[in-house]
């Protein structure tokens, strides 16, 4: 019987799929400026373009992981990739930032199944083959993920460019067509995972989860609105209270609750995103509004981190264990705040490159280091929603992220509001650092 090898024919569907989220976070980065000036608004009102996509997707992804769970990755990732091209349509002919945003929140939707399904094939290929899926391929995930996160600013960049900002929402139509082509093709139709069925998925559980998620995020991006934060506890309550006694949970806090791992790399997720998104679009609108930098300048400074990004997964990808890659992650973010505190309107161009130089170091060490954490920690079973929950998580940080943007910025990008962002990062960095340091069960 010949020896059973992992397929692949997979491996184009399941990066395509999964970097469909970051390319349109990091797109965006330098396109917030030209749209503010196209519509007439501020940075506190083009942040929605930032929190649209996230507050959709931290709702979308561990409800679409469950299905993906139940019913396997194939049917799901070809309704959302196409999703993803509706979406590119509308907002490459929105009238105004209203639908602009709009366009966003369906985008976000749409980006929901690539990473939940790429994980979920990863199990189900180990389960076919009766061994691990090579390491090789969660280490091309992972520098997919963080390659064109750091590209898409310089990407960006070049579309506003050649044509404006909406060739940065036109470019979801070809990688719709791509990706649903590559997931009719490739994508198997039955998995060796026995699947359930309509009576498995807890309705319930999705809208309070939906309801408390909403509530949370929409407190965080406007802080005076108090009553949200009463409606998030009483929806986490509920949300609780239902998923304890129900017979098949949509997430299910027995397990995770004594999954004390996988818990704090939730909590270690949350962290690093926060200071890794408000770098992201903070500093590039920084660069383009007070440096004087063009978009297509602002993403050419940030393309440093490209390499330094890449060059950091390959080289730690080939190691076992995680300790060593969140903790080098750790140090990088620590010493890039620092390093962003000093930067001023009078800086030279090379003080900025080597910010995104280090800045290089935790995009690509974090990544890699969350991603091969989740994937050992999580219940085989619940893989799909385990990681739709690493990307909520994510999610989460990125709407702190924005709101501290749009809280330190105001009415305009200054060099003072880039310097009281820097220190919310440098907090949030060194907190990073501190969880993963005495956490003994990552060196396990």
């Amino acid at each position: 019987m010949p020896e059973q090898v992992f397929d692949r024919r997979l491996i184009a569907p399941m990066v395509l799929g999964s970097i469909l989220n970051p390319i349109n976070s990091s797109i965006v980065a330098v396109a917030l400026i030209p749209i503010g000036a196209a519509f007439g608004a501020p940075p506190s009102q083009t942040a929605w373009l930032v929190s649209a996509l996230y507050l959709a997707t931290a709702l979308g992804q561990p409800v679409v992981g469950r299905l993906i769970d139940l019913f396997g990755p194939r049917r799901l990732f070809l309704i959302s990739t196409t999703l993803v091209g509706v979406a590119g349509i509308v907002g490459a002919v929105a009238p105004n930032l209203g639908v602009l945003i709009a366009a966003r929140v369906l985008l976000g939707f749409g980006t929901c199944a690539g990473y939940p399904a790429a994980m979920a094939l990863l199990h189900s290929e180990a389960e076919r083959t009766g061994r691990d899926s090579p390491a090789g391929v969660l280490t091309t995930l992972a520098v997919a993920n963080q390659t064109i996160a750091v590209l898409g600013p310089l990407l960006g960049g070049l579309l506003i460019g050649l044509g404006g900002w909406r060739l940065t929402l036109a470019l979801n139509i070809p990688l719709s067509v791509v990706a649903v082509a590559l997931g009719l093709l490739r994508l198997p139709r039955q998995q060796t995972r026995r699947r359930g069925g309509l009576a498995q998925i807890d309705l319930p559980g999705m809208g309070l989860f939906a309801v408390m998620l909403f509530s949370l995020l929409l407190f965080l991006m406007n802080l005076q609105h108090w009553y949200l934060l009463i409606v998030t506890i009483a929806a986490g309550a509920a949300f609780t209270w239902r998923e304890l006694r129900a017979e098949t949970p949509f997430i299910d806090l027995r397990v995770l609750g004594g999954n004390v791992p996988l818990v704090a790399t939730y909590a270690r997720a949350l962290v690093a995103y926060v200071v890794s998104y408000a770098f992201l679009y903070g500093f590039t609108q920084w660069t383009e509004e007070s440096y004087g930098l063009s978009p297509l300048h602002a993403g050419l400074v940030q393309a440093p981190m490209f390499l330094i990004g890449i060059g950091v997964s390959v080289t730690v990808g080939r190691r076992d264990g995680v300790y060593g890659k969140l903790l080098l992650g750790a140090v990088g973010q620590v010493a890039a705040c620092a390093l962003m505190l000093g930067l001023t309107a009078a800086s030279p161009v090379w003080m900025l490159v080597l910010l995104a130089v280090v800045f290089g170091i935790p995009q690509g060490a974090n990544s890699l280091g969350l991603q091969n954490s989740v994937y050992f920690q999580a219940d085989p079973d619940r893989i799909g929603s385990s990681a739709g929950l690493l990307r909520t998580f994510g999610y989460l940080g990125s709407i702190v992220a924005s709101a501290a943007t749009a809280k330190s910025y105001g009415s305009s990008a200054s060099t003072a509001g880039m310097h009281e962002l820097g220190w919310i990062m440098l907090g949030g960095s060194v907190l990073f650092l501190v969880i993963t340091a005495f956490d003994r069960g990552l060196r396990r």
